[in-house]
């Protein structure tokens, strides 16, 4: 065993509280946890000599890339699992109408029995012995009961009556609780005592107004977006949130505001992505939007850029800038094109003279093609002339 130092800490640590910990020879290894079904605890795989090194240094395990993800992302809110849609109990209208049928003809049948609707020539007579003898109408406490029930029957099967149209669904609850939603179309029956709320399902467009926000850079610039989205879940749509179409509205906003602030509106002077490349824009905010709007039970299709302009305050500068760039690499590409033909029809004079120019005659010749060539794109300004050239190498002004 090693000899302990007379502070009574072995040689490993004090060697440990001297050193450096650099290198991979000190950096510990990963713990690995086993799966929940095989293990509840994780299991140090690390090799002892290592767990030592590590103890004895005190370095501390790296925190996990997820943990850190977890608390640096921002997540949009979670939705309520216990509020999702689910199909109504209804009942086909035309049993409602047949019940209907039954409940008016029964009323009929008892007014005839008892003589309180007069006996018709063309039906034969219906009226009980006790009314064909008086001659009138005999009600007595069977009849009042018979009738009170049918026409209840006919009041229930009534109020109970919905005409569902397509593209639109009722959602119905009982004293605040969700009962089911009606997505089946035509006449149905649904029970009376629920209460009905519409949610139009259909697919809908929506214009945004101007939104200004600013890009990578700090400029403003304003957008106009065309969003294409449906409710999906009318459940969350309309208890879990609410108004929901204020809440997309709102989130338009927000998404837009984050993902124009990831690049510039134009990239001109610096050649790469851009916000006016629409179809990168137009892919982040859809997906940046859909994530946002699911909890509420809302489903985006696409958002898509209608209108990117700079703001009115510094629309007439960023105008002259990109006139500006724009200028300055068409003069670029001019004065290398012109250089490229000088260069060519130099070396092409002296392949069909067989004489090899010198230096200073080479120079001359470029230079006189090179104002040539470039003096009709209106850039002349910017190549000097031999003459001045030869000014500025003797050191007098030209």
């Amino acid at each position: 065993m090693p000899e302990r130092s007379a502070s009574g800490s072995s040689p490993l640590a004090k060697a440990g509280r001297n050193a450096t910990p650099t290198g991979p020879a000190t950096a510990p290894m990963a713990v690995v946890p086993l799966p929940a079904a095989t293990s509840g605890t994780p299991v140090d795989l690390r090799d002892p000599l290592e767990t030592a090194v590590a103890e004895a240094l005190a370095i501390p395990d790296p925190a996990p890339a997820g943990a850190v993800a977890a608390v640096t992302s921002r997540r949009p809110p979670r939705a309520d699992q216990a509020l999702r849609e689910h199909a109504a109990g209804t009942v086909p209208g035309w049993i409602a109408l047949l019940a209907l049928l039954v409940g008016v003809a029964a009323v009929l049948l008892v007014l005839l029995h008892d003589g309180v609707i007069p006996a018709w020539d063309a039906v034969p007579d219906l009226r009980s012995a006790a009314a064909k003898a008086s001659g009138g109408s005999e009600v007595d406490a069977r009849s009042i009961t018979a009738v009170t029930v049918a026409g209840l029957l006919i009041l229930v099967v009534l109020a109970g009556l919905l005409a569902n149209a397509g593209g639109e669904t009722r959602v119905l609850s009982r004293w605040g609780r969700y009962r089911g939603t009606v997505r089946r179309t035509g006449l149905v029956w649904i029970n009376p005592l629920l209460r009905r709320r519409r949610v139009d399902v259909r697919l809908r467009h929506w214009r945004s107004e101007p939104v200004k926000v600013v890009d990578r850079t700090g400029t403003p610039i304003i957008v106009r977006l065309l969003i294409v989205w449906r409710v999906k879940d009318t459940a969350r749509a309309l208890l879990a949130i609410e108004d929901h179409e204020n809440y997309l509205r709102e989130q338009v906003q927000a998404v837009l505001t984050r993902t124009a602030s990831m690049l510039p509106c134009d990239s001109n002077a610096a050649p790469g992505p851009a916000l006016r490349d629409g179809q990168w824009f137009a892919d982040e905010l859809t997906r940046g939007l859909a994530a946002e709007v699911a909890p509420a039970g809302l489903e985006v299709y696409s958002a898509q850029p209608l209108a990117l302009d700079y703001a009115p305050e510094v629309a007439e500068s960023m105008r002259r800038r990109r006139l500006a760039d724009l200028d300055a690499g068409l003069r670029t590409v001019l004065v290398d094109d012109a250089v490229e033909a000088a260069a060519l029809a130099v070396r092409r004079l002296e392949r069909a003279t067989a004489h090899e120019l010198d230096e200073a005659a080479r120079s001359a010749l470029m230079e006189q093609l090179l104002v040539a060539f470039v003096a009709p794109a209106g850039v002349a300004a910017s190549v000097p002339s031999p003459a001045a050239r030869a000014g500025r190498k003797e050191g007098r002004p030209a």
